[in-house]
């Protein structure tokens, strides 16, 4: 049987498409950061799609967030 609701990857693609705007507006040299905060929250739809929340945003800015935190260690792991 197929699926009702749509999954997580739908709304964040979804919400990347609203974004589009946003995205065109940035700079040359913000346009691959922006992208790759769209790659980060795909890194954790796993985790995301078992939040199944009403506000599927919510879950991609923390995929977002916990992608930044997680190189921002590494990178003070590299400096120690």
């Amino acid at each position: 049987m197929g699926r009702t609701n749509p999954t997580y990857r739908n709304h964040l693609d979804a919400y990347e498409q609203r974004c589009q705007a946003f995205r065109r507006a940035l700079r040359r040299e913000y346009k691959d950061d922006f992208d790759r905060l769209f790659e980060r929250a795909r890194d954790h739809a796993h985790a995301a799609g078992h939040l199944n929340s009403t506000d599927p945003e919510r879950a991609a800015i923390l995929s977002m967030l916990l992608a930044q935190e997680a190189e921002l260690r590494e990178l003070r792991e590299q400096l120690d």
